[in-house]
Order: structure tokens, then sequence, then C-alpha cells
């Protein structure tokens, strides 16, 4: 699959418009405008464009030190931008400080107040003529209702656990009833069952207020999990954004390939323009390959689901001869490495699959891998 931008104009990184179901242009309800930031020297954001939907749930998903949380804390006004500009609602917030914008924000480390109770610290932001008692009183059982914590109202954070601290955290960013909702990294303290409960509790809210939210993570199944549209960064640029599908199946670049999932990575050179390719002696066909330049150098992906296995006695034309050279347990799958010649694979599949291939390790199987599954992208990209 050749490198493309689908949600991106290639010039730029700007996000295209969205369409609304009558066909008419959908106007962001964020808009972020060739933001950069710089550290002295380091330079954290590159010419960022964005655009993010009214209610939509969009997550900033890359390793550490690829500018994701540098960009949200610009956005929530913790650490404006060196250049560009952030619109909220078509209002210029680029410098208002962060009393003066409309959003909530739920950090990793909850940050709640020890010496106040579950429904002082859900009411601590209500305050004001906007927010008599009576008002504030009903706000929060409501927002404890909709997170499952009216019992433990009278509480403090010490004699909860971490997954009901964290809901009380989000129930007190939500309090306010803003506009954006923005996620720090907000279940990474959590243990994996738990985060994982959680995660869609959190989408389940979301999708039942409308609130447009933002969540930034390093893990790719919670951001393949509950987004809408992920915007995958490295170094401080956004190499894609996209639907979780989108980004999985159709990576714009080598990085989001090799970064999102689980994928086997080998070298080769444009054999044909009719979608051949070679691999160290190994000829295979690839139809992302059309129509590139014969004798130019790739890189090429497959995902493990899609390395096809086959008992070595019954191999179909075209299959390659494999050895298996390890096995990983992983309940439902098996993740299995393979040494096809030069080339190290990894596939998956069901434990009643390998039972019946007999795959063992050290064992000979054979494996084909289908020319539309394979991503090509040129060297240079």
């Amino acid at each position: 699959m050749t490198a493309h931008r689908q949600d991106l104009d290639a010039s730029d990184g700007r996000l295209a418009p969205g369409d609304t179901p009558g066909g008419e242009q959908a106007v962001p309800y964020l808009e972020v405008h060739d933001v950069g930031k710089q550290f002295g020297t380091f330079v954290a954001l590159r010419r960022v464009n964005l655009a993010v939907r009214s209610g939509e749930f969009v997550t900033f998903l890359g390793p550490s030190g690829c500018g994701k949380t540098t960009l949200l804390r610009g956005i929530a006004g913790l650490d404006p931008p060196s250049t560009g500009r952030i619109l909220q609602a078509g209002r210029d917030i680029t410098f208002l400080p962060p009393a003066a914008r409309d959003f909530g924000i739920v950090f990793q480390s909850y940050a709640l107040f020890p010496n106040l109770t579950v429904t002082e610290n859900v009411a601590y932001g209500l305050r004001g003529p906007a927010w008599p008692r009576r008002r504030v009183q009903e706000r929060v059982a409501e927002l404890l209702g909709l997170v499952g914590l009216a019992d433990q109202a009278p509480k403090y954070p010490a004699q909860l656990s971490g997954g009901q601290q964290q809901r009380v955290a989000l129930a007190r960013a939500l309090a306010n009833e803003p506009g954006l909702l923005l996620l720090d990294e907000p279940l990474s303290a959590l243990d994996a069952i738990v985060r994982q409960h959680l995660r869609q509790e959190i989408r389940s809210l979301q999708q039942r207020l409308g609130v447009t939210t933002i969540m930034v993570t390093h893990d790719q199944e919670e951001a393949l999990g509950v987004s809408d549209r992920i915007v995958v960064m490295s170094r401080g640029r956004i190499e894609q954004i996209g639907t979780p599908a989108e980004v999985y199946d159709r990576p714009a670049s080598p990085f989001v390939a090799g970064f999102i999932g689980h994928s086997s990575r080998f070298e080769a050179m444009v054999d044909s323009p009719a979608g051949s390719i070679l691999a160290q002696g190994i000829r295979l066909q690839a139809e992302a390959a059309r129509h590139l330049l014969y004798g130019s150098r790739v890189l090429v992906f497959v995902r493990p689901e899609h390395v096809a296995l086959h008992p070595a006695s019954a191999a179909p034309p075209g299959a390659l001869p494999a050895q298996v050279t390890g096995l990983e347990f992983l309940g439902p799958v098996c993740r299995v490495s393979l040494q096809a010649g030069p080339l190290a694979l990894m596939a998956s599949a069901a434990p009643a699959e390998l039972m019946d291939l007999a795959a063992e390790p050290s064992a000979q199987i054979a494996v084909t891998l289908p020319p539309e599954r394979l991503m090509v992208f040129p060297e240079d990209v």
C-alpha cells in the first residue's frame, strides 16, 4: 500500500474538512493552525494543523516525546504555543489563561484534593452566581450518578480505589458543563482490567453527553478502542489523522505502519510495474507496488493476521517454506515467529489451528502473503 494521507493535505498536513450527512461542510469546533512549540533549542511541535468537529472523541497517539502532551497543554493554555493559533468555537484562545477557556481536564495523577470529600471535590469549581447551592447539589448528584459513585459521596479520596478516584476526577472535569474535555493519559496508572473497563465507561459517557473530547495516550489498544479519529504523532509532527480502521489498515507512512499494531517489516525492490517486488531474493506480488518506479527501494509491512499458514505437505502455489522459531500464547490467539528463508515474519493464529498444523518450535510449515495485504512505502517516505 503506497503512502497516502486520506485526511491530510499532502502539502502541509491540514485536516480536510468533514461533511455533514446533508453534504454541507462541518464547521470545526476546535482548530489548530500552524502551531509550533520550542523549549530553548528543542522543537517540540512543528507546524501542527488539526480540526476537531463538535462531539468527536479524538486521541493523540504516539511514543514518548512525540509532542502529544505538549499539544494538549497548548490547547488547555497550560503551555501556550510559540507560533500559530488555536480557535475554539470560532474564538481565538491561543493566549488566553486556562481559567478563561471552556474546558475540563483530567490528569493522569487524578489531582484530587485529599482533604475534601467526593462531593466537595466534584463541586469545587461550581462557584459564583451561576451556581446557587441547590443547583450545585443537583449537579453533583447528577454527575456522581453518571459515573456510578452516588454511594461514595461522603468518602475521601484515600478511601477510594484508583478507578473510583479517576471517576471522581472525570465528574469534576465535567461539572461546569465544559464544551471541551481534555484527558491527559487518564488511565495509565490503573491496572489492565480496570483500565479496559473504565475506558469503555468514559467512551459511553462521552457519547451520552456529546462533549467534544481529546485524549492523550501512548496505549494503542486504548486509542483504537474508543476514538472516532486518531492523530498519530512523531517527532513533533502529525503523521496521520484517521479513524482507527484507517490508521491500522491504511497507514500513511512507514512510521504509522510500524507503530500501530504489530507487523513484520522487510526491505525490497520494485521488480516490475505490475506489482512484483524482490525481497532478499524472494519474489512477491504486492498490489500496492503497482506503478512504482522499477528498481526503487521500498519498505514492506504485513500484519500477523494476514500471514496465512499451511501444512508443508499441502503448500499452495507460491507459498514460502518457513520454520517456526517461536510461539507466544495470548489466550484466544497465538503469535508465531517464523523464518521464511531470509525473511523474519510474524503470524497470528488460533491455538486449534496451530495444533492442526503441528506448528511447534522448529517445525516446518508454509506461508503465503496475500498481495493485497502487503503495505509498501518508498524508502524515502
